[in-house]
């Protein structure tokens, strides 16, 4: 696992990211222009990396805005980006643009998520998901993968419960290891010891997208989902925001929702 305090020398991190994403320092010199020999300085601890060297080799390694941060404190400098909460200030265009997308796909489900999948917004067409969840697992901060997985929650009325549980869990693994998350990773050990069997890939190889069938009122609602994230962002809240949105996969769940 990747250590993101700042204990460590900025060099050592450095090594640790270029590892994770598969890289020799040859490779990590060709995408990033800077030669070989200096970046095994900087991993070794012979030469000191400047603030515009830490954020160029880092936005090479795709390293999230958080952890961007912890390289340049690590290094010596100060943070790069900010972190402000949605209801600040300069948040305020974005806090408009994310309640206008989910009154927008009204009446249909969409929720917004942080970097460790906790409930930050969503709509009401959500409650149609939820009902029926215990109320320790609709207590804040509500993960929205723990209710959609848990025994006491939205599992038992999945009714392709292994392969959407397949599905979340792929998922998460391929974010946990992209992000060097510690909590994502508790999260994955978490959801797999939860009853059930986990379907890898589809049983139906003709459809086109993973839906989530779930029990309500005496029907079978079929959806998909789709993921909404903010293009270039600067802020590391902004970077670690997520929309979920919900579809339905037929005109019988369409018109339940429209009902």
């Amino acid at each position: 696992m990747t250590d993101t305090g700042t204990s460590r020398p900025v060099g050592s991190i450095l090594r640790d990211w270029r590892e994770r994403r598969r890289l020799t320092q040859l490779g990590l010199s060709s995408q990033s222009g800077v030669s070989a020999r200096h970046l095994s300085f900087i991993e070794t601890g012979r030469a000191r990396p400047t603030r515009a060297m830490i954020i160029r080799l880092s936005e090479c390694l795709e390293v999230p805005l958080r952890q961007r941060n912890t390289m340049l404190l690590a290094g010596g400098h100060a943070p790069a980006y900010p972190q402000n909460r949605l209801p600040d200030a300069p948040m305020s265009a974005v806090n408009d643009a994310i309640n206008r997308i989910l009154d927008a796909h009204t009446p249909y489900p969409a929720v917004v998520v942080d970097r460790h999948w906790d409930l930050v917004a969503g709509n009401p067409a959500v409650e149609v998901l939820t009902a029926g969840s215990a109320p320790h697992l609709l207590e804040p901060p509500v993960n929205v993968l723990r209710l959609s997985l848990h025994p006491d929650g939205m599992a038992p009325r999945i009714a392709n419960l292994g392969q959407w549980r397949g599905h979340l869990l792929a998922r998460l693994h391929r974010e946990a290891d992209a992000t060097a998350d510690p909590e994502l990773a508790q999260l994955v050990d978490e959801l797999r010891g939860y009853p059930g069997e986990e379907e890898i890939g589809e049983t139906d190889t003709s459809a086109l997208l993973v839906p989530l069938r779930i029990r309500t009122d005496g029907a079978e609602l079929s959806m998909f989902s789709t993921t909404t994230v903010f293009g270039t962002p600067r802020d590391v809240t902004l970077a670690e925001i997520a929309i979920e949105s919900f579809y339905p996969s037929d005109s019988a769940t369409a018109d339940f929702f429209r009902r």
